[in-house]
C-alpha cells in the first residue's frame, strides 16, 4: 500500500480529529523567510502549517498524494479566506512546473515512504525542483517500538456529526535491520445507525544520520546542516533530526 490509499475516507475524518497535536509553524514561517520564495510543502495534509504561512503573506504551494486530505485543506483555507495552489502527486513522482527556493516537508512526512529505493527517487525528485540557490528542510525520525500496553487500546474522538471515531493500534513488527516499524491499525466509526471500519498498515522507515548523508550524495544533493531537536550538531545516536540539503 502506498500513502496515496492511506488517508481516504474514514481515515481522513479520524486521523484530523484524533491527532494529538498541530505542527508549530514558527520554524517554517522562519525558514521561508530565510531562505526565500517561492516556497513548496510536502506532504501538506489539510494544511497544517501550510495555510498559516499563506496567511503570513508567504508564497507557498503544497503538494499531497490524499485527494480527501487536499480537499480538507481547500475547504479549511476557504475558511480562513486565503488562496492556495495545491499539487495532487506522490512524493517520489514529484512534478510541479516550477523550482522552488524552498522546500520543506513539516514533521517527518519523509519516513513514511516504504523503502529506500523510494526515498532516493524522493531526494532526486526534490533536488529536480529546487532552484541553484535553493534549500529544502527535511525532518527526520528513529522510531521506537510502541509499547505492548498501548496494543489494543482504541483511542476515541467525536466527529463533527456526532459519530464516534476510534482508531486502535492492532498489533506491530519492529525490525531494526530493515528499519521498518508496520503497526496494523483498526479505524472506526460508529453512528446509531451503523459502523465502518477500515484496517490499515501504517508503515515507518528510518535512516541514521550518516546513511541518509550517502543517500542525499547519490541523489545529488549536499547537506548543509544537520542537526538535532535542539538545534545542535547531531550524534550517531540522535532519534530526532532534521536535515537542510542543496544542489550539488
Amino acid at each position: 500500500m502506498n500513502e496515496a490509499d492511506f488517508y481516504t475516507g474514514l481515515v481522513v475524518e479520524a486521523y484530523a480529529r484524533l491527532k494529538s497535536s498541530d505542527f508549530d509553524p514558527e520554524p517554517y514561517v522562519a525558514f521561508v523567510e530565510a531562505t526565500g520564495q517561492p516556497a513548496l510543502e510536502i506532504g501538506c495534509g489539510d494544511g497544517n502549517p501550510l495555510l498559516t504561512l499563506r496567511r503570513r503573506g508567504l508564497e507557498v504551494e503544497g503538494v499531497d498524494s490524499s485527494a480527501d486530505m487536499l480537499e480538507r485543506c481547500r475547504l479549511n483555507a476557504a475558511a480562513l479566506g486565503v488562496d492556495v495552489i495545491l499539487h495532487r502527486q506522490l512524493m517520489q513522482e514529484l512534478a510541479v512546473p516550477r523550482r522552488f527556493r524552498s522546500i520543506y516537508l513539516a514533521g517527518p512526512t519523509f519516513n513514511l515512504l516504504p523503502d529506500d529505493t523510494t526515498a532516493l527517487q524522493t531526494l532526486r525528485a526534490i533536488r529536480d525542483h529546487l532552484t541553484e540557490d535553493g534549500v529544502a528542510l527535511i525532518p527526520l525520525w528513529i522510531p521506537g517500538p510502541t509499547p505492548q500496553e498501548e496494543l489494543g487500546v482504541a483511542r476515541e474522538a467525536v466527529g463533527e456529526d456526532g459519530a464516534l471515531l476510534r482508531y486502535t493500534p492492532v498489533s506491530e513488527s519492529y525490525d531494526k535491520a530493515a528499519r521498518t516499524r508496520t503497526t496494523m491499525t483498526l479505524y472506526e466509526r460508529i453512528t446509531p445507525v451503523g459502523s465502518e471500519k477500515a484496517e490499515r498498515e501504517w508503515i515507518l522507515h528510518w535512516y541514521f544520520p550518516e546513511q541518509f548523508r550517502s543517500m542525499c550524495a547519490e541523489a545529488g544533493l549536499r547537506i548543509i546542516r544537520l542537526v538535532d531537536s535542539e538545534g545542535r550538531p547531531v550524534t550517531p545516536a540522535a532519534t530526532d533530526f532534521t536535515v537542510s540539503v542543496q544542489r550539488q
